[in-house]
Protein backbone atom coordinates (compact mmCIF):
# COMPACT_ATOMS: atom_id res chain seq x y z
CA UNK A 1 0.00 0.00 0.00
CA UNK A 2 1.06 3.41 -0.60
CA UNK A 3 1.12 6.52 2.32
CA UNK A 4 -0.24 9.81 2.32
CA UNK A 5 0.65 12.27 5.01
CA UNK A 6 -1.96 15.00 5.15
CA UNK A 7 -2.43 18.35 7.06
CA UNK A 8 1.08 19.68 5.81
CA UNK A 9 1.70 23.35 6.78
CA UNK A 10 5.30 24.23 8.05
CA UNK A 11 7.83 24.54 6.39
CA UNK A 12 10.34 22.84 7.83
CA UNK A 13 8.08 19.79 9.33
CA UNK A 14 7.22 19.59 5.21
CA UNK A 15 10.79 19.06 4.33
CA UNK A 16 11.36 16.32 7.54
CA UNK A 17 8.40 14.61 6.79
CA UNK A 18 9.27 14.53 2.97
CA UNK A 19 12.85 13.27 3.87
CA UNK A 20 11.01 9.62 5.01
CA UNK A 21 9.49 9.57 1.07
CA UNK A 22 6.27 9.01 1.75
CA UNK A 23 4.23 8.60 -1.93
CA UNK A 24 1.24 11.35 -1.25
CA UNK A 25 1.49 14.71 1.00
CA UNK A 26 -1.61 16.82 1.86
CA UNK A 27 -2.24 20.06 1.71
CA UNK A 28 -5.29 21.52 3.37
CA UNK A 29 -7.37 24.30 1.17
CA UNK A 30 -9.88 25.43 3.82
CA UNK A 31 -10.13 28.26 5.41
CA UNK A 32 -11.99 26.88 8.41
CA UNK A 33 -9.78 24.16 9.37
CA UNK A 34 -6.57 24.61 11.61
CA UNK A 35 -4.51 23.24 8.94
CA UNK A 36 -5.14 25.87 6.23
CA UNK A 37 -2.22 25.52 3.95
CA UNK A 38 -1.56 29.55 2.85
CA UNK A 39 2.37 29.37 2.28
CA UNK A 40 4.36 28.28 -0.92
CA UNK A 41 5.60 24.09 -0.51
CA UNK A 42 8.78 23.75 -0.57
CA UNK A 43 10.75 21.91 -3.36
CA UNK A 44 9.84 18.22 -2.99
CA UNK A 45 11.62 15.07 -4.38
CA UNK A 46 10.13 14.30 -7.60
CA UNK A 47 8.67 10.53 -6.35
CA UNK A 48 6.40 12.49 -3.82
CA UNK A 49 2.57 13.81 -5.49
CA UNK A 50 1.29 16.98 -3.71
CA UNK A 51 -2.06 16.91 -3.40
CA UNK A 52 -4.24 19.55 -2.55
CA UNK A 53 -7.57 19.14 -0.43
CA UNK A 54 -10.50 21.07 -0.91
CA UNK A 55 -14.39 21.12 0.52
CA UNK A 56 -17.22 22.71 -1.30
CA UNK A 57 -14.91 25.06 -3.57
CA UNK A 58 -14.86 27.21 -6.73
CA UNK A 59 -13.52 25.12 -9.72
CA UNK A 60 -11.37 28.52 -10.36
CA UNK A 61 -9.90 28.46 -6.87
CA UNK A 62 -8.63 25.03 -7.16
CA UNK A 63 -7.36 25.40 -10.77
CA UNK A 64 -5.90 28.33 -9.27
CA UNK A 65 -3.90 26.33 -6.34
CA UNK A 66 -3.28 23.63 -8.64
CA UNK A 67 -1.26 25.80 -11.13
CA UNK A 68 0.37 27.91 -8.03
CA UNK A 69 1.62 24.96 -6.32
CA UNK A 70 2.29 22.66 -9.45
CA UNK A 71 -0.59 19.98 -7.40
CA UNK A 72 -0.27 16.23 -8.79
CA UNK A 73 -4.08 15.31 -7.28
CA UNK A 74 -7.38 16.88 -6.40
CA UNK A 75 -8.97 15.47 -3.03
CA UNK A 76 -12.64 16.87 -2.85
CA UNK A 77 -14.06 16.85 0.49
CA UNK A 78 -17.67 18.38 0.43
CA UNK A 79 -20.54 17.92 -1.47
CA UNK A 80 -18.79 18.38 -4.83
CA UNK A 81 -20.92 16.27 -7.97
CA UNK A 82 -19.88 13.95 -10.39
CA UNK A 83 -19.86 16.81 -13.29
CA UNK A 84 -17.40 18.49 -10.99
CA UNK A 85 -15.38 15.96 -10.33
CA UNK A 86 -14.97 15.56 -14.37
CA UNK A 87 -14.70 19.01 -15.09
CA UNK A 88 -11.32 18.94 -13.10
CA UNK A 89 -9.82 15.38 -13.83
CA UNK A 90 -10.34 16.84 -17.58
CA UNK A 91 -7.12 19.04 -15.72
CA UNK A 92 -5.31 15.35 -16.21
CA UNK A 93 -4.57 16.11 -12.09
CA UNK A 94 -5.87 12.69 -10.63
CA UNK A 95 -8.91 13.37 -8.47
CA UNK A 96 -9.73 11.48 -5.50
CA UNK A 97 -13.31 11.76 -4.07
CA UNK A 98 -14.38 11.42 -0.38
CA UNK A 99 -17.00 9.91 1.36
CA UNK A 100 -17.77 9.92 5.05
CA UNK A 101 -18.75 6.05 6.62
CA UNK A 102 -19.34 5.46 10.02
CA UNK A 103 -20.83 1.68 11.33
CA UNK A 104 -22.92 1.72 7.90
CA UNK A 105 -23.17 3.19 4.43
CA UNK A 106 -24.86 3.13 1.21
CA UNK A 107 -22.52 2.45 -1.76
CA UNK A 108 -25.00 2.66 -4.34
CA UNK A 109 -23.81 6.67 -3.87
CA UNK A 110 -20.78 5.74 -5.37
CA UNK A 111 -22.14 4.76 -8.97
CA UNK A 112 -22.36 8.15 -10.05
CA UNK A 113 -18.73 9.24 -9.53
CA UNK A 114 -17.06 5.87 -10.83
CA UNK A 115 -16.24 7.43 -14.33
CA UNK A 116 -15.68 10.89 -12.65
CA UNK A 117 -12.93 10.30 -10.15
CA UNK A 118 -9.48 7.88 -10.04
CA UNK A 119 -9.55 7.05 -6.39
CA UNK A 120 -12.21 7.01 -3.49
CA UNK A 121 -10.93 7.81 -0.02
CA UNK A 122 -13.17 6.04 2.93
CA UNK A 123 -13.35 8.86 6.21
CA UNK A 124 -14.47 8.78 9.46
CA UNK A 125 -17.88 10.64 9.68
CA UNK A 126 -17.85 13.40 12.17
CA UNK A 127 -18.59 17.10 12.85
CA UNK A 128 -15.59 17.81 10.66
CA UNK A 129 -14.85 17.49 7.06
CA UNK A 130 -11.98 15.18 8.00
CA UNK A 131 -9.72 14.91 10.69
CA UNK A 132 -11.89 14.25 13.88
CA UNK A 133 -9.46 11.26 15.04
CA UNK A 134 -11.08 8.21 14.89
CA UNK A 135 -12.01 5.33 13.00
CA UNK A 136 -15.20 4.12 11.05
CA UNK A 137 -15.94 0.65 11.34
CA UNK A 138 -13.52 -0.99 8.44
CA UNK A 139 -15.97 -4.36 8.37
CA UNK A 140 -18.24 -1.81 6.69
CA UNK A 141 -15.85 -2.27 3.50
CA UNK A 142 -16.57 -5.59 3.15
CA UNK A 143 -19.39 -4.92 1.09
CA UNK A 144 -17.42 -2.59 -1.29
CA UNK A 145 -18.54 -3.17 -4.99
CA UNK A 146 -16.22 -1.38 -7.16
CA UNK A 147 -12.87 -1.52 -8.47
CA UNK A 148 -12.14 1.61 -7.92
CA UNK A 149 -8.95 1.97 -6.00
CA UNK A 150 -9.42 3.47 -2.21
CA UNK A 151 -7.79 5.57 -0.05
CA UNK A 152 -8.10 4.56 4.26
CA UNK A 153 -8.23 7.54 6.31
CA UNK A 154 -9.55 8.50 10.00
CA UNK A 155 -8.16 8.35 13.16
CA UNK A 156 -5.38 6.16 11.80
CA UNK A 157 -2.42 6.25 14.29
CA UNK A 158 0.50 3.87 15.52
CA UNK A 159 -2.23 2.28 17.81
CA UNK A 160 -3.65 0.73 14.72
CA UNK A 161 -0.28 -0.71 12.93
CA UNK A 162 -2.05 -4.56 13.97
CA UNK A 163 -5.70 -3.61 13.17
CA UNK A 164 -3.81 -2.24 10.13
CA UNK A 165 -1.87 -5.91 9.05
CA UNK A 166 -4.82 -7.89 9.63
CA UNK A 167 -7.00 -5.59 6.97
CA UNK A 168 -4.41 -6.30 4.78
CA UNK A 169 -5.23 -9.47 4.51
CA UNK A 170 -8.71 -9.29 4.52
CA UNK A 171 -11.12 -9.08 1.48
CA UNK A 172 -12.40 -5.64 2.22
CA UNK A 173 -8.66 -4.63 1.25
CA UNK A 174 -8.51 -6.04 -2.06
CA UNK A 175 -8.70 -2.58 -3.41
CA UNK A 176 -7.24 -0.16 -0.72
CA UNK A 177 -4.32 1.57 -2.47
CA UNK A 178 -2.95 3.55 -0.05
CA UNK A 179 -3.55 4.62 4.27
CA UNK A 180 -4.10 8.35 4.65
CA UNK A 181 -2.86 9.44 8.11
CA UNK A 182 -2.89 13.44 9.55
CA UNK A 183 -4.10 14.07 13.14
CA UNK A 184 -2.96 11.18 15.29
CA UNK A 185 0.52 12.27 14.32
CA UNK A 186 0.63 15.81 15.00
CA UNK A 187 2.38 17.52 17.98
CA UNK A 188 -0.65 20.59 17.34
CA UNK A 189 -2.25 20.77 14.08
CA UNK A 190 -0.31 20.72 10.83
CA UNK A 191 2.76 19.97 12.74
CA UNK A 192 3.73 16.15 12.29
CA UNK A 193 5.69 14.07 14.69
CA UNK A 194 8.33 12.67 13.06
CA UNK A 195 9.56 10.12 14.97
CA UNK A 196 5.97 8.55 15.04
CA UNK A 197 6.02 8.52 10.96
CA UNK A 198 9.38 6.78 11.06
CA UNK A 199 8.18 4.06 13.48
CA UNK A 200 4.82 3.80 11.87
CA UNK A 201 6.25 3.74 7.77
CA UNK A 202 9.02 0.81 9.73
CA UNK A 203 5.82 -1.17 11.03
CA UNK A 204 3.90 -1.79 7.92
CA UNK A 205 5.63 -2.29 4.39
CA UNK A 206 4.44 0.19 1.83
CA UNK A 207 5.04 -0.01 -1.70
CA UNK A 208 7.46 3.00 -4.00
Amino acid sequence: MKLKVCGMKYQDNINNVASLQPDYLGFIFYEKSPRNFDGLIPKLPKQIQKVGVFVDEKIEFISNQMEKHQLSAIQLHGHESPEVCRILKSTNAKIIKVFSIKDKFDFSVLSPYDDACDYFLFDTKGKLPGGNGYTFNWDVLNNYPSTKPFFLSGGIGLDQVKNIKQFQNSEASKYCYAIDINSKFEIKPGLKNIDALKAFKEELSFRT
